[in-house]
């Protein structure tokens, strides 16, 4: 019977595992970063238009360029951590970075129409 479940957890294995050569699906990865908010805003930080670039690759790393509302937004540190976290959990994500910019830099014609509506900033 070992051999029998040895088998099956074979099978998870290969189907769970992403294709070689295949990138992380953009969705996902855009669906995660959704998942992360600035602990001051009550909108998430995609939405905000933090989020400048996603970079996918064929072998599982996603690179992230963000930028902050301000240089010197108290959430600096944890923010880029929160989105790393969050894209490493995607299926097929096999390393995540996340970079910080300055240029351009933010303001708040970047925010969705969502994230205006949510924050009365219309």
């Amino acid at each position: 019977m070992s051999e029998a479940m040895t088998d099956i957890s074979t099978q998870e294995d290969i189907v769970s595992s992403p294709a070689e050569g295949t990138a992380p699906d953009q969705e996902a990865v855009i669906a995660a970063i959704a998942t992360v908010y600035d602990p001051e805003i009550p909108v998430n930080i995609y939405e905000l238009g933090l989020i400048y670039a996603i970079d996918l690759h064929d072998d599982g790393r996603v690179h992230v360029e963000m930028t902050l509302t301000a240089p010197n937004c108290p959430s600096a540190q944890e923010l880029p951590e929160m989105v790393r976290d969050a894209i490493s959990h995607v299926p097929g994500v096999t390393q995540a970075t996340v970079e910080i910019v300055w240029d351009p830099p933010w303001d708040m014609s970047r925010m969705s129409d969502d994230a205006r509506l949510a924050l009365n900033m219309f």
